[in-house]
């Protein structure tokens, strides 16, 4: 492990200084031992060869992904692949051109290129420019969705109309019609399209709920769309009860899953952070001892340059305050999260 980190810290977060709080009682492990945005068993390696400049550890991971269909796997890791390469391109660049064709290298070279330019004060020219190299990812394996929830996020950012997203999505649907990722990027879309809109964004994500089996992560899609809701701050009021069965429908898909599971972790610090907002500490509770040590940078980075740090302090609060004998004025946060949340992301 202390290999490993050594590796990842320098492309990573700024390391920290580490807390020694413990919460024994509470069922939460100690500060020291939460981690960010933790890679799981298979991730892990293809980060730490590719820290060396070597693709082979990503290649035979995303080619695995491919035989199998784990879309969303697939997802998660092309983000965490791009990402790396944002700092460290020299073996992304190795490998594409040992493998100009390979759909997995095309996949990671337009997910880097979408990131790159969506940072730019010229993202709509730029991300428009980037079209062909989305569609030779999408071309280079028919079966796979994520180059279309790529398309999405590109529709999103170069401001593409209603008629575009609408092919794409239909696109993204006929290939994997359950893939989360694809889901949040339509709605993130949507959400863009439709500002201050927020009950279509609900109607949307509400209909897709519905219409997912209970284990699916589209359960989460209206968590989602109350995140979108609560940190916009624009248009229209939405009904509190809205946003409480939406959380309520997430509370339900994180039941279905071990606690301290790596994978479903990123729904669950959304999740914890509507139900900060919504003042339900008791609930955001269970959720930060499901969450256990695996933070997720975002929501996190919405309001804290330091992910982790801003994570800890969330969690510090909700475990006062669901202790706090009496509740006395839990309706927001001491440290003001709804006051500090920005809106940059992507």
């Amino acid at each position: 492990m202390v290999g490993t980190m050594a590796l990842l810290l320098p492309f990573g977060r700024t390391p920290r200084t580490p807390r020694t709080v413990d919460h024994p009682a509470d069922g939460l492990p100690a500060d020291s031992e939460v981690l960010l945005d933790a890679p799981d068993d298979h991730l892990g390696p293809a980060l730490v060869a590719a820290g060396r400049g070597a693709y082979d550890a990503a290649a035979e991971l995303l080619a695995a992904t491919r035989l199998r269909s784990q879309w969303e796997c697939r997802d998660g890791y092309v983000l965490r692949l791009a990402a790396f390469a944002h700092s460290r391109p020299e073996w992304l660049q190795s490998w594409s051109a040992a493998a100009p064709h390979d759909p997995d290298a095309l996949l990671v070279k337009a997910q880097l290129a979408v990131d790159r330019a969506w940072q730019s004060p010229a993202r709509a020219e730029l991300l428009r420019g980037l079209s062909p190299l989305i569609t030779a990812a999408a071309r280079a394996d028919d079966r796979d969705p994520v180059p279309w929830r790529i398309a999405l996020d590109h529709a999103r950012g170069s401001r593409a109309g209603h008629t575009y997203f609408g092919e794409v999505w239909e696109a993204a649907l006929r290939r994997a019609p359950l893939h989360y990722g694809c889901h949040v990027a339509a709605l993130r879309y949507l959400a863009s399209s439709w500002h201050g809109s927020h009950r279509e964004c609900f109607d949307f994500a509400d209909r897709a709920a519905q219409d997912a089996p209970a284990d699916s992560l589209v359960q989460a899609l209206p968590t989602r769309a109350a995140f979108a809701y609560l940190t916009d701050g624009c248009g229209p009021g939405v009904p509190p009860e809205r946003l409480d069965e939406a959380a309520d429908r997430a509370i339900a898909l994180s039941a279905r899953f071990p606690a301290a599971d790596l994978w479903p972790a990123g729904v669950r610090n959304k999740l914890t952070y509507v139900l900060v907002r919504l003042g339900r500490w008791e609930d955001a509770l269970e959720q930060l001892r499901l969450i256990g040590p695996y933070a997720t940078s975002f929501p996190w980075n919405r309001f804290s340059q330091d992910p982790l740090d801003g994570f800890l302090q969330v969690r510090e609060e909700v475990r006062l305050r669901a202790t706090r004998a009496g509740g006395a004025g839990a309706d927001h946060p001491r440290h003001g999260l709804a006051e500090r949340v920005h809106l940059g992301d992507h």
